[in-house]
């Protein structure tokens, strides 16, 4: 009897997903890689693959090399702040990863932030600040995007910043229970916030990034 095939390659996974194990294969941009196979390793909520690709090297030859990435959708996150106030407005969670590689207790002060699931970075993040925060936001300043963890992880952040005022928090926040998120909303002068950066009080990178940001090109940068 043929082997069943792994859920999220042929048939579906338990989110309706198929042809996972086909991402990379029709690449064609560098002319320096050839991708020759994509293995589904695991597709829980995100998806793990490895993939053999030949890769010509400056020397003129071609080696065979493998990769494996981890797939977890692109995210959007916003730096919201009062320039009347000098304040921003951040979240505190609870992250198991960085508790179990050496945090003391995995709670991360971080900007609000989230996958951009099937919504367009605008709308994903307009969601995610009001979920996590509260906050309705008006005006929204595209900063930049990056890459994170280029060396594993697919993910591309569409960073942003937003004024806010006191009257634009209509709702408490705290994140959606039903998904398992208890958020704590944190509003710190920015000057503080700025500082906390190099205590290691602050220590999530996308946070580290747009106060930076703040400082040098944003909302902040003659204080």
């Amino acid at each position: 009897m043929p082997a069943t095939p792994l859920p999220g390659t042929r048939v579906p996974d338990h989110r309706g997903r198929t042809d996972l194990d086909r991402t990379g294969l029709d690449l064609a941009g560098n002319p320096r890689v050839r991708v020759l196979a994509v293995e589904l390793l695991a597709a829980a909520w995100h998806v793990l693959r490895r993939t053999t690709f030949e890769y010509l090297g400056a020397d003129g030859r071609w080696t065979r090399q493998q990769r494996e990435t981890y797939d977890r959708g692109n995210g959007a996150t916003v730096l919201l702040y009062d320039p009347e106030r000098a304040t921003v407005l951040l979240t505190r969670q609870f992250r198991f990863p960085v508790y179990v590689n050496g945090h003391p207790d995995g709670m991360l002060l971080e900007t609000a932030a989230g996958l951009l699931d099937d919504d367009d970075p605008e709308t994903a993040i307009r969601r995610e600040a009001a979920e996590e925060t509260g906050v309705e936001i008006g005006e929204l300043e595209h900063v930049f995007d990056v890459w994170m963890s280029p060396g594993s992880v697919t993910e591309r952040l569409h960073f942003s910043a937003a004024p806010y005022t006191p009257a634009q928090r209509v709702a408490a926040g705290g994140g959606v229970a039903d998904e398992g998120e208890e958020i704590d909303v944190v509003e710190l002068p920015f000057d503080r916030a700025l500082a906390m950066t190099t205590t290691g009080e602050i220590a999530d990178a996308k946070t580290i990034l747009l106060l930076q940001w703040a400082a040098l090109h944003g909302p902040f940068r003659t204080r």
